[in-house]
């Protein structure tokens, strides 16, 4: 697991450190702070490869950037560091080893993926027979490498969901299972379960045996025409399924044994999902493994949110000996990270007007530019009826007949005699 993360002269701020919590960690802030950044510097840590661009030091003289981290497994603890090297414009390999032993998975919000494998994906030796390749970095995934395979020249490194899923439905063994299970869990309540139907044809140009999902209205929706919500969390439950296996596999080739560890790196969990989604979405995803693999699996979360939904959703499960929410924040010209102390607010409109989101109001900008010039009427003496006939119009056309403003609105306006 990914203990600590700890960055000199790169990234948003001249440094940022995170002690990371065990479970989950919740990563908050506005756009542009270098939320995602922080995500792709994870990966780095994890896996010593870059899921897309390199990050990119800060310039300067005697400058020394540098990315440290603690990983701890069960062999115990390890620190590590990474430096830039300038002339050679790289990351250099940080200056004490420590392997990984976390399968990794990182969803990116474009829909594409990147899997790392401590079997598969270490820097073990590889045969120096010739025309044997080196054994991968990592997995990395477009969005429609996803749906149709991992080819790169000429290898198959994975068949992608649709002809996997068909191929694990039409035997009915352990994969499909596992699927049914990463399905089961991870959809968005007992009426709306993600649960295959029979596999079709979509069209004579493509002869590939084509998966289905049951809809709540009871047709059978082709996978490649599901909503966006919904192809993002079967790509997830399918990439589980299939990192899980191919782990199993090389695990059978290399007798190292199975982890029991899996990290999941997310950016912006909650994209694309309905409200009711947003609210079970987290603590499906930190039993999915447990319900795959039917083992006991440690799952560590790190995700991006912009959702108070999902904040409010987890504060019965919220536990500060084992989750953290990070909030990265502009302050005079700085991005500064704050672990922010965690309470239960009650709703998502509170963590609407938390520090944790900076809104004034829960409310559209019309609305609370009217609040604002009442309560400013409000303080003060001397109102004339034009000023409180033209800010009660405007309290008019964006709030609702029911806030409950207007119990402060109308007790003032009889007490200051504008109205009757």
């Amino acid at each position: 697991m990914l203990e600590r993360l700890e960055l000199h002269h790169v990234g948003p701020a001249s440094r940022l450190a995170f002690d990371l919590a065990p479970r989950l960690n919740l990563l908050t802030g506005d756009n542009g702070l270098g939320k995602t950044f922080i995500l792709d510097v994870a990966w780095w840590a994890l896996t010593q490869t870059w899921a897309g661009y390199p990050a990119s030091p800060h310039r300067g003289e005697h400058l020394t950037p540098e990315i440290s981290f603690r990983l701890k497994s069960e062999q115990g603890a390890f620190d590590s560091t990474s430096e830039y090297d300038y002339s050679g414009q790289f990351w250099l390999p940080p200056q004490t080893t420590s392997k990984n032993s976390s399968l990794v998975i990182y969803a990116r919000i474009d829909g594409s993926f990147s899997v790392w494998d401590p079997l598969r994906n270490s820097q073990r030796p590889h045969s120096t027979w010739p025309g044997t390749p080196p054994p991968q970095s990592a997995y990395h995934f477009t969005p429609q490498q996803v749906w149709d395979g991992l080819e790169p020249d000429g290898k198959v490194l994975c068949n992608g969901l649709i002809r996997d899923w068909a191929t694990w439905q039409g035997r009915n063994d352990v994969p499909f299972h596992q699927l049914l299970r990463a399905l089961e869990v991870l959809s968005p309540s007992e009426r709306e379960r993600l649960a295959p139907g029979e596999l079709t044809r979509i069209s004579l140009e493509d002869v590939r045996d084509m998966p289905t999902l049951r809809t709540s209205y009871g047709q059978e929706v082709p996978v490649v025409h599901a909503s966006a919500g919904v192809k993002r969390i079967i790509a997830l439950a399918y990439l589980l399924v299939w990192s899980w296996q191919e782990h199993v596999q090389a695990n059978r080739l290399l007798h190292q044994g199975v982890t029991r560890q899996i990290i999941f790196l997310i950016d912006e969990l909650e994209s694309h999902l309905h409200p009711r989604w947003q609210r079970t979405i987290l603590r499906s995803l930190l039993g999915v493994m447990g319900a795959l693999t039917r083992e006991k699996v440690e799952v560590q979360v790190l995700s991006v949110t912009h959702s108070p939904l999902l904040l409010a959703s987890l504060e019965p499960l919220f536990d500060p000996a084992k989750d953290a929410l990070w909030n990265l924040d502009l302050v005079d010209q700085s991005v500064v990270l704050k672990k922010e102390h965690w309470r239960r607010r009650g709703d998502a409109n509170s963590w609407l007007t938390s520090d944790v989101f900076d809104l004034t109001e829960p409310r559209s900008l019309e609305a609370e530019e009217a609040l604002q010039q009442a309560k400013a009427l409000m303080s003060r003496k001397g109102v004339t009826h034009e000023e409180f006939d033209e800010v009660r119009q405007k309290l008019r056309a964006s709030l609702s007949d029911v806030d409950p403003f207007w119990l402060h609105w109308g007790f003032w306006a009889q007490e200051a005699g504008l109205q009757k």
